[in-house]
C-alpha cells in the first residue's frame, strides 16, 4: 500500500514536472518568437547608431592626427600620434567591415541564411570580430607602454623610440592579430552563429570541433593580458607624472604648465582605464564563465533552458559593450583630451581672474581703512601755536 501510494505519487511529480517544462519551453519559444519578429524593426537601430557615430568620431580623430602629424613642432608626439591614428583606423574599418553585415541581417529578418547561403559570410565576420577586438586592445597597450616609457625613461626614450620603430611595432601587431584570426580558416577553432543570429563569433562550448577550445581559450587570455598591460603602465604613468610634478613645483611659468599637463594627462588616463574595463571585461569573464560551463550563444537557437538564455542575453549585452568602445576610443585618447584642456584653461583663467579682482578689492578696502585711520589721526593730532 505504501509502495502503490509512493508509486502514484512519482507518477504525479512526473506529469506536473513534464507540464512545467512544457509550459516553460513554450513561454521560452513564444518570447523568442516576439523578441526576433520585435527586432527587425526596433534593434536595428543599434548597429545604425553604432555605425554613424563610429564612423563620425573615428574621422574626426584621423583629421586630428593627420594636422597634428605634419606639424613640425610634433616631432617629439610622432610616434603616440601614430599609435593614435592606427587605432582610429583600426576601429574605423571594424565598423565599415561589420555594421552593415548585421544591418542586412536584421532587415532580413534575423535570417542570416538568407544572405548567407554558402557561409563564408559568417566565417569573414568572425575574423573581423575577432581582428577587430583585439588589435584594439594591444594598440591600447602598446600605447600605455609607450606613454611610461616617455614619463620613466625619457632620455631612452628620446634616444631609442623613432617613428620607424613605432610602424614596424604597429604592423607587427596587426599582422599577428590577423594570423590569429584565421586560425578557424586553417581548421584551428569555429566561427558559429550567435544569439539572435545577427552576428559570427568565436564558438565557446563546442569541444568536438579541433582546436576550438584552445582558440576561444587564448582569445580570452589575451584580451585579459592585454587588459592588465594597460592598466599596469597606465598606473606606472600616472606614478610617474605625479613625482614629476612635485619636482617641478614652484611659481614659475613652466612648473604651472607642467602641473596643468599633468592634470590633464592623469584625468584622460583615468578615463580610458575606466573605458576599457567597463567595456571589456563582462566579454572576456563572460567567454571564459560559458567554456568552462560548455555553453556556447549558438546553442540559444535550440536550448530552451532558461539560464543558458540567460547567458546568452548577457553576452549579446558584452558583445555591443564591447563594440561600444570602437565609438568611445577616438573621445578618451583624443577629442576629448583637447575638450578638457580648453575646459581647463578656461576654468583656470576664470579662478586666476577672480582672484586677481578679489586681490585689487582687497587692497582698495585696505587702501580706504588706512586712509580714514590717517584722517583721524590727523584730525585728533594736537597743533603748535
Amino acid at each position: 500500500m505504501n509502495a502503490d501510494g509512493c508509486d502514484s505519487l512519482e507518477g504525479l511529480k512526473i506529469t506536473i514536472g513534464e507540464m512545467l517544462d512544457f509550459n516553460v519551453s513554450k513561454s521560452l519559444r513564444e518570447g523568442n518568437v516576439t523578441k526576433n519578429s520585435s527586432c527587425g524593426s526596433v534593434s536595428v537601430g543599434f548597429p545604425i547608431t553604432m555605425m554613424i557615430t563610429g564612423m563620425v568620431g573615428n574621422s574626426l580623430a584621423l583629421m586630428l592626427v593627420y594636422i597634428s602629424y605634419k606639424k613640425k613642432e610634433n616631432k617629439r608626439k610622432k610616434s603616440f600620434l601614430l599609435c593614435i591614428g592606427s587605432l582610429a583606423l583600426t576601429d574605423l574599418f571594424g565598423q565599415l567591415l561589420t555594421s552593415p553585415i548585421v544591418i542586412s541581417v536584421y532587415r532580413a529578418g534575423l535570417k542570416w541564411e538568407q544572405i548567407d547561403s554558402s557561409g563564408k559570410l559568417c566565417a569573414f565576420f568572425g575574423v573581423c570580430m575577432t581582428t577587430f577586438g583585439l588589435c584594439p586592445l594591444f594598440l591600447a597597450s602598446a600605447m600605455a607602454i609607450e606613454r611610461a616609457l616617455a614619463i620613466t625613461n625619457p632620455h631612452w626614450y628620446s634616444n631609442h623610440m623613432k617613428t620607424s620603430v613605432t610602424k614596424q611595432i604597429l604592423a607587427v601587431i596587426w599582422c599577428l592579430v590577423l594570423l590569429f584570426a584565421l586560425l578557424p580558416i586553417a581548421g584551428v577553432g569555429e566561427y558559429t552563429h550567435q544569439w539572435p543570429g545577427t552576428w559570427c563569433f568565436i564558438s565557446t562550448g563546442d569541444r568536438k570541433v579541433p582546436g576550438n577550445m584552445f582558440f576561444a581559450i587564448t582569445f580570452a587570455v589575451l584580451g585579459i593580458f592585454s587588459l592588465l598591460v594597460t592598466l599596469f603602465c597606465n598606473v606606472v604613468t600616472i606614478r610617474g607624472l605625479i613625482i614629476r610634478c612635485k619636482t617641478k613645483s614652484g611659481t614659475s611659468q613652466s612648473s604651472k604648465q607642467w602641473e596643468r599637463l599633468t592634470t590633464e594627462t592623469v584625468i584622460q588616463l583615468l578615463g580610458i582605464m575606466c573605458v576599457l574595463l567597463i567595456c571589456w571585461s563582462p566579454l572576456l569573464v563572460l567567454m571564459l564563465s560559458m567554456i568552462s560551463n560548455q555553453v556556447s550563444s549558438h546553442d540559444c537557437n535550440h536550448i530552451s533552458s532558461w539560464h543558458i538564455q540567460l547567458d546568452c542575453n548577457f553576452f549579446l549585452t558584452a558583445i555591443r559593450m564591447a563594440s561600444l568602445n570602437q565609438i568611445l576610443d577616438p573621445w578618451v585618447y583624443l577629442l576629448l583630451r583637447e575638450i578638457l584642456f580648453r575646459k581647463f584653461c578656461i576654468v583656470a583663467n576664470a579662478v586666476s581672474n577672480c582672484s586677481i579682482e578679489e586681490q585689487k578689492e582687497t587692497q582698495t578696502a585696505l587702501d580706504a581703512l588706512n586712509k580714514q585711520k590717517q584722517e583721524s589721526v590727523n584730525l585728533h593730532k594736537p597743533r603748535c601755536s
